[in-house]
């Protein structure tokens, strides 16, 4: 914490003096020689079997189960690979490299209902060079079972702890074992912690910027799954609007590709650019109803009237008794390809939505002793919907007051994907909305906390257009040079990974405009322009009332 004041202090003092004209601004290029110059490699005081196998951290208890040396490779530095957990069961992983660490510390996020650590990456190009940092991350506290763990719900049945650390504990005492075990390993803690999670780790990473708010220095949030008890009412609207009465499937895969090329054909040119994505599906309109099949015919270039009648469920939203929403925010236009999988069933196995809505309602989302729901047996009411904010407020990070990260310091990205099937891109932009009015407007926000919406992107930077997405090296520069993030380039490539197209993606509301000459896959060719008119982000739903709710703290 006090590194924190003495980092805001100087960071405040610098800024009156620029304002003033008494010393000298630098450049971006010159803001990247001064990171590069701070990024010392720190050589281990420990050897990496000579780690201590327990720590006895105020609420963390850590024990490490295992430690080895593993070799560089072509993408990876040499490094100590530590296993670990943090009591009862949070299982952790952390990668400590020996001899290109820079003092900096990233922990990663973990994905739907967790319950397997993730694959650790060490950052690619984040730095101009020796940029290497300390990474980690954890299974939240369980294993999950079965073909897809991630939906896996089983074990919360009746296990309190366990919930409570997929919720919001594992996160936060994962952070506190880390950085112990980096001060023990090379004699000091680091110098600058990161955060980076999308979906389930967007909402991680929330959370902490809410509850533990000096527990990292950047933040980084995709796509965040910030209403988390909504989001599976909305996961049961998907599976369930699009199921027949025989339960089979209403919309097929093979009709999605008509759906999509019928949405981009329609509202393409809305942004005053034909280029195969919708830069804000919003302004989209279109009727599926176009795409009715002929009477008593089902084609694949047409939709039947109960695909039609589905499609609209879907681009609406749920909806309780009254009509009014249960999540803020319905199937974007653009995202149509991708509800393969999401929305239609897997061959053998169901959709994404309907594991994940079932898995949840059955085992995660009530008190334990209460009565729970299914996929088949919930009720779209504003009753039921309550029923979920007794265990939901736990996981949900929808708190508007992160003044305690403001004043520590800290710096808060925020991404989404416009085309994003699984989390609505529009429930982030309506908590966006709420936290700049809570904090000062967008000006006052923009000095610590910056939004940036992904045309065409998928979510977590599945596929689109612009697949491809990662405000990592914009984060770090922020932090460590006080450099705000004015663009992010987005990039699209093929299956080979040779690249089609780049564009810059500028903070929230700004929108990328090509300036009318060059090639309109080349982000050079773009300036940031203003929306034609203001946006209106807010969303009047059910569920308004939990920005008001604080969550517990571990």
């Amino acid at each position: 914490m006090a590194f924190s004041i003495i980092r805001r202090a100087t960071t405040l003092g610098l800024t009156a003096l620029a304002v003033a004209g008494l010393v000298f601004v630098p450049s971006v290029a010159q803001a990247a020689e001064a990171v590069e110059a701070r990024s010392a490699v720190i050589r281990p005081v420990r050897q990496c079997a000579g780690l201590p196998k327990d720590f006895q951290i105020p609420g963390a208890p850590t024990h490490i189960t295992a430690t080895a040396v593993v070799p560089a490779t072509a993408t990876d530095p040499e490094h100590c690979d530590v296993q670990g957990f943090v009591e009862p069961a949070v299982k952790f992983r952390l990668k400590l490299p020996t001899s290109s660490y820079t003092g900096r510390y990233l922990q990663s996020g973990c994905g739907g209902l967790c319950g397997a650590i993730p694959d650790l990456l060490f950052p690619d190009n984040c730095l101009p060079r020796n940029g290497e940092f300390a990474i980690a991350a954890t299974d939240d506290g369980h294993e999950g079972k079965g073909t897809f763990p991630f939906l896996d719900g089983a074990w919360a049945a009746n296990n309190q702890a366990a919930r409570d650390d997929w919720s919001f504990r594992a996160p936060h005492v994962v952070s506190l074992a880390s950085k112990r075990i980096i001060a023990t390993y090379y004699g000091a803690p680091p110098r600058h912690s990161y955060f980076s999670g999308c979906s389930n780790g967007g909402r991680e990473a929330l959370l902490l910027a809410q509850r533990y708010p000096d527990d990292f220095d950047g933040i980084i949030a995709g796509a965040p799954g910030a209403y988390i008890s909504a989001l599976m009412v909305y996961q049961a609207w998907l599976a369930r609007a699009n199921t027949a009465p025989d339960g089979s499937s209403i919309l097929t895969p093979d009709k999605l590709a008509t759906l999509h090329n019928a949405v981009i054909a329609a509202c393409d040119n809305l942004d005053g650019l034909l280029d195969g994505q919708l830069d804000d599906p919003r302004r989209c309109k279109y009727d599926p109803i176009l795409l009715r099949c002929p009477a008593n015919t089902d084609q694949p270039d047409c939709l039947t009237p109960a695909q039609v009648e589905t499609t609209r469920k879907l681009y609406a939203g749920p909806t309780d008794e009254a009509g009014r929403l249960l999540y803020p925010g319905y199937q974007p236009y653009g995202s149509e390809l991708a509800w393969n999988g999401w929305v239609t069933p897997i061959p053998g196995t169901g959709s994404i939505a309907g594991l994940l809505a079932d898995n949840t309602l059955k085992y995660l989302a009530y008190p334990i002793g209460t009565p729970h729901s299914s996929l088949a047996d919930f009720r779209f009411t504003s009753a039921e919907f309550h029923k979920l904010t007794a265990e939901g407020y736990k996981a949900n990070s929808l708190n508007l007051d992160l003044s305690a990260f403001r004043r520590a310091g800290g710096k808060l990205v925020i991404w989404h994907g416009w085309a994003d099937m699984a989390i609505p891109p529009h429930g982030t932009l309506d908590y966006y909305d709420r936290l700049v009015q809570r904090s000062g407007g967008l000006a006052r926000t923009q000095q610590w906390a910056r939004l940036f919406m992904v045309p065409s992107l998928y979510h977590c930077a599945e596929g689109g257009k612009l697949g491809e997405f990662d405000p990592l090296r914009e984060t770090v520069a922020w932090v460590e040079w006080g450099q705000a993030p004015q663009k992010v380039i987005a990039t699209g490539r093929d299956e080979q990974g040779n690249v089609l197209r780049t564009r810059p993606v500028f903070p929230y509301p700004l929108q990328a405009k090509y300036d009318g000459s060059g090639s309109i896959d080349d982000a050079a060719d773009f300036v940031a322009v203003p929306p034609q008119s203001p946006p209106k982000d807010q969303i009047s739903w059910v569920g308004t009332y939990q920005y008001a709710i604080p969550g517990p703290r571990a």
